[in-house]
């Protein structure tokens, strides 16, 4: 891409392969006559929220609904089809084997079925009890969840204590040596197994933990394995050179770290009290500490419209990453460990350091109001563009970073891409072009067109451009600004029902750039860190105890490179 940097994959060079079914509740072939009840609710939500048998200007990027078949031809994209089965999902989700959590395996994923999700990882805490039979115990509860939702899959992981540093969701393709390689993984690399006070120490281990999982795919003991950073700054101990480090641990053709939480969990911890909790959303209420990585700004403790302080500066160390020219993809979810305003306490004779695991939670014992998580799929949503239904295509989608977020059903779909000299590239990919070519950004959004979860239909105010060139590698591995990213471009959207259709003249292009979308219900918003010229109305900072996420919803894309030669 000159400079010599590695570069996204550029999508038009993916053809959708295979002939795996689509889950019932989404192949409208199939009557509704022919449905579970279970399926018939998750199909009826579909329709509601516009999923079901629709597409945007003939794209196809709502064909998640239709059928893997149910694609188009790019302008010029090399004879491709670009149709994506776009799959919405949770990578981080706690259950009764957790020491913080309480939910058995089988009710995180009807949850998440129920709210709209196609595939969930299930990501317990590393812990010395979970390392010795946490880890196996859980994995005849996934195969039962598996067996008894059929159309979701259910991907067995764990959340990593990263040593020296904060959590990251691993998770492995199914096979039969998921449980051996996450096993041995946590017992051999997890922080809180492992604990060392010399940071070297830590980094390095952290290291060796990455390329063990990737010789775990080298050597075939499981098909894949992938890493995402969990509430990068939620403490401030991700340091900017650790977090190049995991990415850049691994084999650039196959990376294991693949990105980070843009937004954390826990959104309802927020909600004033006394009908909440009155905490930090995400639980983010920290401050400096001996541990912090030094650099980082007090504001930083906090998140901004419910997104993590890295992801929603413009100009901040995600577009630090994006400007090297190499792929770092954001993503959503619950951290679903106790739901908010849910009855349901832990059952009798729990013993969770000797039994692994907590006993089934019993239902009835009132509102518990103190809690800040929503049920996976309830509020965060991952979405994926795959190239059918399976585990190993949502894989491939996370890994090219086919990838939007959002919150409370702001959008329900999303298709943005770059075109220029007959090509085009899409999210996570990087459009070759000839210097000095015409390109500009075609985005197609479906509005929520049916209520969310808390019983009102979001309204889309305004959609942002960001756009940062390509600067290359950092010398100072600790850098966490990139002075060109800035809000290229506006649209006043304010809709909530129907599709909107929005284009970005980028000009002609003469150097290596990237743009990436962010959108917003426009309740909440303020000048960016960057002053007024880099963000004129950014996300505000989400004020501890009086931040209710239903009234704040943003989505957030991926990037798309233009890389002329």
């Amino acid at each position: 891409m000159g400079h010599g940097h590695h570069h996204p994959h550029d999508h038009t060079h993916h053809t959708p392969a295979g002939t795996d079914p689509l889950p019932k509740a989404l192949d409208v072939s199939v009557p509704d006559s022919e449905l579970s009840p279970s399926q018939l609710s998750r199909r009826s939500m579909l329709r509601r929220a516009g999923l079901l048998g629709a597409g945007l200007a003939g794209a196809g990027v709502l064909g998640g609904a239709t059928s893997a078949a149910a694609t188009s031809r790019g302008s010029g994209g090399n004879g491709k089809n670009n149709g994506f089965l776009w799959l919405a999902g949770d990578h981080h989700i706690h259950t009764q084997y957790s020491d913080d959590g309480k939910y058995r395996v089988l009710d995180q994923v009807r949850q998440g079925a129920r709210h709209g999700l196609d595939w969930m990882v299930i990501t317990d805490h590393g812990s010395a009890t979970h390392a010795k039979i946490g880890v196996d115990k859980v994995n005849p509860d996934i195969k039962e969840a598996r067996d008894t939702y059929q159309d979701s899959l259910v991907f067995q992981g764990l959340e990593w204590n990263i040593p020296g540093a904060e959590h990251a969701t691993v998770f492995v393709h199914p096979g039969r040596n998921e449980v051996e390689v996450l096993k041995k993984f946590e017992n051999d690399y997890d922080g809180s197994l492992h604990p060392n006070t010399s940071a070297t120490v830590n980094e390095a281990l952290a290291v060796s933990g990455l390329r063990f999982l990737a010789d775990q795919v080298h050597r075939r003991k499981v098909d894949d394995i992938l890493m995402l950073a969990n509430h990068p700054a939620r403490n401030g101990i991700d340091s900017p050179h650790e977090i190049r480090g995991w990415r850049d641990a691994t084999s650039a053709d196959h990376p294991i770290a693949i990105g980070m939480e843009g937004a954390p969990g826990h959104q309802a911890a927020s909600l004033p009290s006394p009908g909440g909790s009155g905490r930090g959303r995400g639980y983010y209420e920290n401050a400096p500490s001996a541990n912090s990585f030094p650099g980082y700004p007090p504001e930083s403790y906090r998140t901004w419209g419910g997104f993590d302080w890295m992801t929603a500066t413009v100009g901040g160390l995600w577009d630090s990453l994006l400007a090297e020219g190499k792929p770092w993809w954001i993503t959503a979810n619950s951290d679903s460990h106790s739901v908010y305003a849910e009855p349901s306490v832990h059952g009798p004779d729990t013993n969770f350091t000797r039994d692994g695991r907590h006993a089934d939670p019993v239902y009835g014992k009132g509102l518990d109001l103190t809690q800040g998580d929503f049920w996976p799929g309830h509020y965060s949503r991952t979405h994926v563009g795959a190239e059918r239904f399976s585990y190993a295509a949502v894989m491939d989608a996370m890994r090219a970073g086919r990838i939007w977020v959002d919150h409370g059903g702001l959008i329900s779909g999303l298709d943005a891409r770059l075109k220029g000299g007959g090509r085009w590239a899409t999210l996570g990919g990087a459009l070759h072009v000839k210097r000095g070519t015409e390109v500009e950004l075609s985005i197609d959004i479906a509005l929520a067109n049916g209520a969310n979860w808390a019983q009102f239909i979001p309204t889309l105010a305004r959609v942002d451009v960001i756009q940062g060139q390509v600067t290359g590698a950092v010398r100072d591995k600790d850098t966490f600004a990139a002075p060109t990213a800035r809000v290229a471009k506006s649209f006043e959207v304010n809709k909530s029902k129907g599709t909107v259709k929005l284009t970005y003249r980028l000009g002609r292009v003469s150097g290596p750039l990237y743009v990436r979308l962010r959108g917003t219900d426009g309740n909440r918003s303020s000048v960016g860190l960057g002053g007024a010229k880099v963000d004129p109305a950014g996300p505000a900072v989400d004020v501890i105890g009086d931040a209710d996420p239903w009234k704040d919803l943003w989505f957030y894309s991926n990037p798309i490179w233009v890389l002329p030669s």
